[in-house]
Formats: C-alpha cells, structure tokens, sequence
C-alpha cells in the first residue's frame, strides 16, 4: 500500500517509523516531513494545514491511505477532505476533532455526559472574566478556548498572574482568534497522566498510560513547553484507576461523541489528573500526543497499519493489540531557549554515534545547503529507548543523547525521575 503521513515533528517520525516496519506498506510518504522522516519515507514540501493542495497530490499520487496527524489540519477538515475525494483517511472527521478545536465544546460535552473533571466557567467578555477570577482567587487555570500549539493554558499561582493571562489572550490576541473565548476553571491536584486510545467510532482501546514533562527546566521549573520528554507506562496509573477511567471516561466520552452525531475515528488523547477525589479529565486532544507517541509506539508490537485501518473501518474490536514488557522514556533535545526564542541552523553531530545507542526521532531539523543536518525548531530531537524497567529505558535514553550536540543545545535531566 502507498502511505501518506500527513505532518513533519516528532511524532510523525514516530508514526512514520512504526509504519515503515508494516510488510503492507510498499511506499511511504510524509508531508513536509523533516530530515529524520526522510531517512524512512519520501518527503513531500506540502505544508501541513494546505488541505486542497495536499488531497490533490493525495490523489495525483494515488495513495491507499492517509494518515493526518497535527491538529490543525485535523481541525480544517482535511480527513472530511480526503474522503470526500474517496481516498481512506485516518482521524477524526473536523466535527469530531472539536474536542481539541474547542476547550468549550469539550466541557460541556463532559457536563452534559457527567464524564469528571475541573469545575469551570466560560467567558466571552474581559470583564466578566476578571471578576470572575478575583471571586474564586488562585491558584486557577486559565485557557483559551482555540488551538494554541499546547501553550494555551496557563496555571496561575495568583489573581494577578490569572489577570494577565486573560488580557493576553482576549484583549491582546497573544493566540488569534483562539483566545476570543477561554475556559476559567478550577485547579486540580494530583498526578498528571495521559492515555491515548484508539478508536472506531464505536469501540475504544487505550494504550499505555505515560506521562510527559511541560516544564522547560529541571524540577519542574520554567514555561510551559510542548513536552521536554516523556515514558510509559505510568507507575501512577494502576489497574484499578485504569478500570475507573474505562467505565467513567474513556467509554462515555466515545459514547458520548456518537450521540451528539460526532463519531470520533483516530486518536483520543486523554489528559488526566489523579486527584484524591479520583481521576478527572484535564484536557482532550483529538490526535497522538508529542512527545508521548515516541515512547508509547516504541513499546507497541502490533502493525500500526492494520489497526489505523481497523479503526477507519469500524472493526477495531477484531485487532489483535499487542504491548511489549518493560518501559520507554523518551528525551527531548530542545534549541537553547526554547520556549520562547531560539537560534536555528546550528549543524548537529553525533547522530550516527546516537542512533547506535537509542532511536532518534527528528523534530525540528533541515538539511542546510551544504547537506548538513541542522535544527529548524524549538524541540530537535526525541532520543528514545526502550527497557525492562523504567530505570534502565531512562538510563538509555540519556546514554543516547551524550554523543549528540549543536550550539546551545538544552535538555532537561531528570525526565521520568519527577
């Protein structure tokens, strides 16, 4: 079959990896890609959100299949796209994928269906939110509504710190239209974990559970990023809490989806908090989370292939899903002063010595003119492995990351120790 991933981060490495071991696929493609990806697939220069232009070279090129990744393009309607023009897409269809699009559709979908998570309110008007804050006083969250890169939310230790946040996103626009509406709700307390599942439209399987750092710095310290580095599975995330969140959420949200004539077919991302009161959901992305796709497909012994197609088919039920034993961390190698501004095309070395030691996954990398791999991005490089216990993968992550270096490179080095 020829196999177009649609995307060019670390996670699409990821999918693009996992795909390339399929005996099924004959050719494989990935759109814009990056100089990771194009050691194991053809890169095509089509931007991510370009929807028309991307189901046209889909079609052109006569692809089997589809596989869109980002959430911008899942958001556009690009798999609603790729079927109108008959060719198999997996995701979720735009009506779907508004689970992630919209923070406010998502918690009343939760209130309507009594699926647990964080007391909230919703705000159009400043003023409204403003006092709103001062009433409920801090700590409290504050998140725009739209997609915002993962950086649309923000955990305010005080009113001011909340204050600031609401201005910038409605009166100052820091996200666009996405900050027109935000979410106000009240902040959780617990272990972070996050389940991806699978899913038809009808039937759910999760993944491993696994859990990501945000933090730029050690000890948690520093902005909020896309994800410094993450592992599976979660110690936190024990069979009875796995049982809990099947029955209460996992099983109620696709219920749920289906109800409201939004059949969700792709990925779910389930962002959850632990608290004392039981699990509840912080967050729904509607597509594989990065960086936890790296350590998570790392760990699946099952062809990814065959269950995309069993879930854009409806027969997810008859898959024979398979985990290996043992653990995965993966280490995101980040451009000194990421998240906020960076230099780029800085060559990077030590990849071929790396690669003996881990599996690097490419994010944000070129190939300059002189045909040297460089970085292109705030997050670099996912260098991932695998082990029999949490310990020994996190050991070999970092064993992978020291022969790799550019200039001002960072890290974080107590990923899956916090």
């Amino acid at each position: 079959m020829k196999v177009l991933v649609v995307g060019g981060g670390g996670r699409e490495h990821a999918i693009c990896w996992k795909l390339a071991q399929s005996p099924r696929v004959t050719e494989l493609f990935c759109a814009p890609g990056n100089a990771g990806i194009a050691q194991v697939a053809t890169c095509v220069p089509i931007k991510a959100t370009a929807v028309d232009e991307m189901v046209q070279w889909a079609k052109d090129n006569a692809m089997d299949f589809v596989m869109v990744a980002p959430d911008d393009p899942l958001a556009l309607g690009m798999v609603d796209a790729m079927e109108a023009a008959g060719i198999p897409a997996f995701g979720p269809r735009a009506n779907a994928a508004i689970i992630e699009a919209s923070k406010a559709f998502s918690k009343e979908l939760m209130k309507k269906y009594n699926i647990p998570t964080a007391k909230y309110e919703t705000f159009t008007d400043l003023d409204a939110a403003l006092s709103y804050i001062r009433e409920q006083g801090a700590p409290i969250v504050v998140k725009a509504d739209g997609l915002a890169l993962g950086k649309g939310v923000v955990v305010a230790a005080t009113v001011a710190e909340a204050e600031t946040a609401v201005r910038e996103m409605m009166q100052d626009k820091k996200f666009g239209a996405s900050g027109s509406t935000v979410v106000i709700e009240e902040c959780m307390v617990g272990p972070e974990v996050t389940v991806l599942a699978f899913c038809d439209g009808e039937h759910l399987v999760p993944m491993l559970s696994s859990q990501d750092h945000k933090r730029a710095y050690d000890g948690n310290k520093g902005p909020n990023t896309g994800g410094m580095g993450a592992f599976c599975p979660s110690p936190n995330y024990t069979a009875e809490v796995a049982e809990f969140c099947q029955k209460n959420i996992f099983l109620p949200t696709v219920n749920a989806l289906k109800a409201e004539g939004r059949p969700f077919k792709g990925v779910i991302y389930f962002g959850l908090m632990l608290t004392k009161d039981g699990p509840r959901v912080v967050e729904y992305n509607a597509r594989f989370g990065d960086p936890e796709t790296q350590p998570i497909l790392s760990m699946l012994d099952s062809d990814l292939l065959d269950i995309f197609e069993a879930c854009v088919n409806g027969t997810l039920d008859k898959v024979d899903i398979r985990w290996k034993d043992g653990a995965a961390c993966c280490i995101v190698l980040a451009s000194g002063g990421y998240p906020v501004s960076y230099e780029s095309g800085y060559p990077i070395s030590g990849l071929e010595e790396a690669a003996k030691l881990a599996t690097v996954f490419h994010a944000g990398t070129k190939v300059n003119d002189k045909g040297e791999i460089v970085n292109a991005g705030g997050r670099v490089l996912g260098v991932t492995a695998t082990g029999s216990s949490l310990p020994e993968a996190i050991e070999k992550a970092y064993a992978g990351c020291k022969p790799i270096s550019w200039t001002d490179m960072h890290f974080r080095t107590d990923i899956g120790k916090v």
